[in-house]
């Protein structure tokens, strides 16, 4: 049975995905499924995700480190643990105020 066989996805530790980075934004999928999407995301610190909105209502878990997030116009100051859920095209926007690990999930498409 091959990893992709298998009916789940297991990561034993999210601290260990992303490489550590001095500059810029890594993005990784961790899952990408029909219902769901998890993508882990690592910042630089004064790294940002500028203002955008999403087709899909999405989940911001913070695993790790410190931002400055907007959303809906509204300023929240986050670190570890903080989890956020957001609807289908709710206006928001990321910056890392230090080394940052987060984890987003896209849900499923409202009908």
């Amino acid at each position: 049975m091959t990893a992709t066989d298998r009916p789940y996805v297991l990561v034993g530790d999210l601290g260990d995905l992303p490489p550590p980075i001095e500059r810029g934004i890594h993005s990784q999928t961790i899952d990408d499924s029909d219902d769901v999407r998890v993508v882990l995301f690592s910042f630089a610190p004064g790294e940002e995700l500028s203002e955008h909105t999403a087709a899909r209502p999405a989940i911001i878990h913070i695993v790790s480190g410190r931002a400055e997030l907007t959303v809906g116009g509204d300023p929240i100051a986050t670190g570890p643990g903080t989890w956020l859920r957001m609807a289908a095209r709710t206006t928001h926007s990321v910056r890392a105020t230090t080394p940052l690990v987060m984890l987003l999930y896209l849900l499923p498409a409202p009908e």
